[in-house]
């Protein structure tokens, strides 16, 4: 039976007479979702920071493919569990528990979809001749029509983008390389480890910040498809695609200087040499580029929200209107910030990022070490709805790890706002995100690897089947 474009689920899991696709999907929408102008910003922050750009890229490298691995282990839960990915943490943190780290998962939703309006209301503002606040407005509509349409037309979105966007990359690379020598750019190779260290952190949190709704794109897979599959073609898909950009902005950066920082877009459009059609052209791929991405904001956004409220009022279930009010919700927060913050991006966005990975690699550790180490895969699906069954309402193992490994990340923590007393001793170097997977994870491991009444012996799928075999 065909699958509806309007996509009617929600939170609630996935049948296994809805499953469709293969796991290639994965890595077109990924490399789609990359290949955008924010992982440019992202990639050109390293440069504007003090590393040479020969250093950058190697960096940079090393970030997504750290960070790309740990997001990909959560995309590999999609196809197997059949929910969304922040569900899953109501076996870890309790079904109502779960709301500590959604509450900031929301938070970071909005923050990512303001600074994509950002932005992708510059495209779209010089494209309709309306300005940037016009173009932030019309993005954000747009943004939200396609999120409430769902599954179907995000994965569409990203085989688009991912097409368009990467032939647009390769021109823009030679036109790069036209005006700036690759050798040149590349010659300064002074090492500085903890700016070495700034630059691997930036990559890694873009990663890692994909990890609480990776497997929402996932969860449509047959449940048949292979673990190993899913984790590969997501990897590849994103460390490729955000590798290229990141690269590219690195490059841009460096040739530029002054005249790419604060002025990204319109740096990006003048390499395509001034026609008004490739003008046109590029300025479309800016905006198609961040639609696809926002899109995947907004719709991460929307499930999270779902859990957080669905948590205490116990339905799963969810009304077109409800639907609607959910995602219009997440376009307002994420427009009203971007129409706040439009004119301070590029120094909020970097400070952004870093702050993120003090909350989300917590809750990534234990969720990895939980479904991998500890349950081993073994979930009691309908029990993830009820706080009186098997998970409870509050598991305090858990929130005492998450708390304990936000908190031992704060002596190491490097921003403009709060600098750890950790910091100077290490040279400046920021490797909190390394102490907040490897910390909760081996204190979850300690407090919960004995206490396993909660696991399952096998895989339950529905209520009325509590112990079928694992598939």
């Amino acid at each position: 039976m065909p699958t509806p474009l309007v996509e009617r689920r929600s939170i609630d899991v996935v049948p296994d007479a809805e499953r469709h696709g293969t796991a290639f999907s994965q890595f077109t929408l990924w490399l789609g979702a990359n290949l955008q102008i924010t992982a440019v910003v992202t990639g050109a922050l390293a440069v504007v920071f003090g590393v040479g750009a020969f250093w950058s890229v190697i960096a940079l490298l090393v970030g997504n493919v750290l960070g790309g691995a740990v997001m990909a282990l959560h995309s590999a839960q999609g196809p197997r569990l059949g929910l969304p990915q922040m569900i899953s943490s109501r076996a870890q943190f309790g079904v109502r528990g779960a709301i500590v780290p959604l509450l900031l998962v929301i938070v970071m939703y909005v923050g990512f979809f303001a600074s994509g309006s950002v932005l992708a209301g510059q495209a779209v503002g010089e494209l309709t001749h309306l300005g940037d606040t016009t173009g932030i407005v019309l993005f954000a509509l747009i943004t939200a029509v396609a999120a409430a349409v769902g599954y179907r037309l995000i994965h569409t979105l990203g085989r688009i983008a991912g097409v368009i966007c990467a032939l647009a990359f390769v021109y823009l690379g030679i036109r790069l390389l036209d005006r700036a020598d690759l050798a040149t750019l590349l010659h300064d190779r002074s090492f500085d480890f903890p700016l070495f260290l700034l630059a691997v952190s930036l990559s890694a949190s873009w990663q890692l910040a994909f990890g609480p709704y990776v497997a929402d794109y996932s969860r449509y897979l047959p449940r048949t498809t292979s673990a190993r599959a899913t984790f590969s073609w997501t990897l590849a898909g994103s460390v490729l695609g955000s590798q290229w950009s990141m690269t590219f902005g690195a490059l841009a950066a460096a040739a530029a200087g002054d005249a790419f920082v604060g002025h990204e877009v319109s740096y990006v459009v003048g390499l395509g040499g001034g026609a008004a059609v490739i003008t046109s052209l590029l300025y479309f791929v800016i905006a198609l580029g961040k639609l696809t991405i926002n899109v995947l904001n907004t719709y991460g956004g929307f499930m999270s929200m779902v859990t957080s409220v669905s948590g205490f009022r116990g339905n799963a279930a969810l009304s077109p209107r409800a639907r609607t009010a959910y995602i219009a919700g997440i376009m307002v927060a994420g427009t009203a910030v971007a129409l706040l913050g439009k004119d301070s991006f590029l120094s909020s966005f970097k400070d952004f990022l870093l702050f993120l990975l003090t909350f989300f690699t917590p809750w990534s550790a234990i969720n990895l070490v939980d479904y991998y180490a500890i349950a081993r895969e073994r979930y009691d699906i309908p029990a993830l709805s009820d706080p009186h069954g098997r998970y409870g309402a509050w598991r305090w193992k858990a929130l005492t790890a998450y708390a304990l490994g936000v908190l031992a990340q704060l002596p190491f923590l490097a921003t403009t706002f709060y600098t750890g007393p950790l910091v100077a001793p290490l040279g400046g170097a920021d490797i909190s995100w390394l102490i907040g997977l490897a910390a909760p994870a081996a204190l979850y491991w300690a407090l919960a690897r004995r206490d396993t009444h909660h696991v399952p012996d096998r895989m339950i799928l529905t209520s009325a089947d509590p112990a079928p075999g694992r598939l």
